[in-house]
């Protein structure tokens, strides 16, 4: 059965970036099952009630893998962007990149660290630790 995100994956031009959607969303399915996934701003991406965790898109630098609060991860191959926010990402460029022990402790980091993204807004862009 074809999903939304399957249809992403599947609409990436390179073969290689569709080998790395695949293996990303067969590894979060597994370590965080019980969450929500959908396409969320053009680009598949995973929730704990409602609040986004982690996602991953195309772009030119590869498929850029982003935990919204991953900055709180303490890990080094984790690169922080922008200083508002508590994001941190990493970009994969072939399959062989994706350490499946590292991504399965960022999955469990990322269920038990969150900043509260859902209610940002409500907040005028001020992000709580959850």
């Amino acid at each position: 059965m074809q999903t939304p995100i399957s249809n992403y994956i599947e609409s990436l031009s390179e073969e290689k970036d569709k080998d790395i959607g695949h293996q990303l969303v067969h590894l979060i399915d597994t370590h965080l099952a019980f969450t929500e996934s959908k396409i969320w701003h053009a680009h598949p991406v995973w929730f704990i009630d409602g609040n986004p965790i982690v996602g991953f898109s195309k772009q030119k630098a590869g498929i850029r893998l982003m935990f919204w609060s991953g900055a709180d991860f303490e890990e080094a191959q984790l690169a922080v962007r922008g200083q508002k926010f508590k994001d941190a990402s990493i970009f994969f460029n072939s399959v062989s990149e994706i350490n499946s022990e590292d991504l399965k402790r960022w999955l469990q980091k990322a269920e038990t660290i969150q900043w509260d993204y859902k209610n940002i807004v409500k907040r005028k862009g001020r992000l709580e630790r959850l």
